[in-house]
């Protein structure tokens, strides 16, 4: 029985004061990413803007109804068997990193190499659409796969791509007018950072879009005639089905699972902590009925023509200090779905300066990449780096390949001695990046093993790097059978050196002896971290004083 099952009935309101200000900080959030998505799709992979306007937009708009809709529903149902009135609903909205990993990683390369949009188009529609199987099948074994996976392996994979396609590229776009960025830049900072309100509680991420425009404007960096190009550009959207467009994808699915695969392991995995911070903040969700909604979105999404995943947001706990409650997520979701029905994200485009828009891109890139450290014991930082590296090759490969096509040529025609020369390892680059997210996994879970001298377990996890490289899941250019067999020998032998390591100590490692661990000088106890029951697990949300800045509400930003 719930705790407030004997309690009479209470009226459940839509909406309440706190719901005003949790509305604007999470729509404004969803609003920078729509925009974002946009300009990448229409920008990088060349797809029309009709196109993105009139199908994709729309169908990330039916995503989010739906979505915001059913976490409002659970909210209701949780806020009646509770017999409770402060139920705060959970946040959605289109996942930031996957934005970036399916424009740059999975639809740019196929632009490239064919140079048709709409090819690359159904190669990111079929990559959202294994995105979602998978955290549907997640929904049933995840909390098996979190069990066994060691939180700095997963959250230093996450901060590889917060640092280079989450960061890199909006605080480019910062530097090219500086002037704009920088200034929006410290209003985010200050105000998400350190908590201070603006006068007449004006929400920081108004103010900081408000001012960049302004200084946009006054400046001459914009253009009057834009404007009115983007307002004889708009039109009604209406969603439709693309499943021919998905199926097309799926024809050629097997270069897509390297990410695919790694990327839908952390979406359930990240939904689960998510959803555990709310139940540490007074809300207990069922955990199946969140995936089963992310992964039904993701899904729906991908039949309707849209190639971004949507997923549950971190900062629950925040929206809730804000006064949050019920009807915040869902009219978020409306107004936002609202706006890609009517096509007004071309006209937001030209009138919002991108530099005054990016800066909030960095910053949850900043939140995401000091996380990774923040939330596992100190000692595990060598882990979170390592898992880091493999995304960085991934980015740099990409520069380089963008540069020299650019150029009209390609690496292979430039040759590896001259580009040795030039001080460029680009086939080093090239195949550490390949499956970067589930390479960064396998290198993180290794050194984590190593270093709380789990080294059975760390051979484990190096021999599985060799099985994932030999079928081309990893450090490969295609998924083929003996697809990089160099490099799969390469970890079976680093497997064997850690198998080694751990009989030489003369007796099995503790943890994997089920034996009390030792605590070295260099262990996180003796460093003076707090311990979990498995330093090297990821057993849950990280402690209330791990991470305050990503509970703030102003943020509202996701992880996932």
């Amino acid at each position: 029985m719930s705790a407030g099952s004997d309690a009479p009935p209470q009226a459940l309101r839509w909406w309440t004061r706190g719901d005003t200000n949790a509305a604007f900080g999470l729509g404004f959030n969803i609003l920078v990413n729509v925009l974002t998505l946009t300009g990448l799709m229409i920008g990088v992979v060349g797809v029309p803007a009709d196109d993105v306007l009139g199908t994709v937009l729309p169908a990330l708009g039916v995503a989010l109804v739906l979505g915001n809709g059913y976490y409002t529903f659970l909210a209701r149902r949780l806020a009646r068997r509770d017999g409770r009135t402060d139920v705060t609903a959970l946040p959605y909205g289109p996942s930031v990193p996957h934005m970036f990993i399916v424009v740059f990683v999975i639809m740019l390369p196929v632009y490239l190499t064919s140079g048709d949009a709409v090819r690359a188009w159904e190669a990111g529609l079929a990559w959202a659409f294994v995105i979602g199987v998978i955290v549907l099948i997640g929904a049933f074994v995840g909390p098996l796969i979190r069990r066994f996976t060691p939180r700095a392996a997963l959250l230093g994979t996450l901060a590889g791509i917060s640092l280079t396609f989450i960061s890199m590229r909006p605080a480019a776009q910062m530097w090219d007018a500086a002037w704009i960025g920088l200034p929006v830049l410290a209003v985010i900072l200050i105000g998400f950072l350190t908590g201070i309100r603006l006068p007449g509680n004006i929400p920081i991420g108004l103010a900081a879009l408000l001012l960049g425009t302004a200084i946009g404007w006054i400046g001459g960096y914009m253009s009057v005639p834009d404007v009115g190009a983007a307002v004889s550009d708009i039109a009604v959207g209406l969603p439709d089905l693309r499943l021919d467009m998905l199926a097309s994808g799926l024809r050629d699915l097997a270069p897509l699972l390297a990410t695919a695969i790694p990327l839908g392991v952390y979406n359930f995995t990240e939904a689960m902590s998510n959803v555990e911070s709310a139940a540490a903040a007074g809300d207990a969700y069922d955990l199946r009925s969140v995936l089963l909604a992310d992964g039904a979105g993701a899904v729906i999404g991908s039949a309707l023509g849209s190639p971004f995943p949507p997923a549950v947001y971190i900062g629950h706990p925040g929206w809730k200090d804000a006064g949050g409650r019920i009807g915040y997520s869902l009219a978020s979701g409306v107004v936002v779905a609202a706006l890609c029905f009517l096509g007004l994200f071309g006209l937001l485009s030209a009138l919002l300066p991108l530099p005054a828009i990016v800066p909030i891109l960095l910053y949850i890139g900043l939140l995401i990449g000091a996380q990774a450290f923040q939330a596992v014991p100190r000692i595990h930082a060598a882990a979170v780096v390592i898992a880091v590296l493999p995304n960085l090759a991934s980015w740099a490969a990409g520069l380089i390949d963008n540069s020299l096509a650019a150029a009209g040529t390609t690496a292979d025609q430039v040759g590896q001695e001259a580009l040795g020369n030039a001080g460029v390892v680009y086939d080093g680059l090239n195949t550490l990046g390949q499956g970067a997210v589930l390479a960064g996994l396998v290198l993180g879970a290794v050194v984590t093993f190593v270093i709380d001298r789990r080294f059975l377990a760390a051979g484990i996890a190096a021999a599985t790097g060799a099985a994932l490289s030999f079928v081309g899941l990893v450090h490969a250019p295609e998924v083929a059978w003996a697809a990089n067999p160099q490099v799969a020998l390469g970890y079976l032998l680093m497997g064997a050196v850690c198998v080694a390591a751990g009989a030489l100590r003369g007796h099995p490692s503790p943890a994997d002896a089920g034996a009390p661990a030792e605590t070295p000088a260099d262990t996180p106890a003796a460093a003076g971290v707090a311990q979990v029951d498995d330093p090297g697990h990821a057993p849950g949300p990280p402690a209330a004083d791990v991470e305050p800045v990503l509970d703030r509400p102003a943020g509202g930003t996701e992880r996932g």
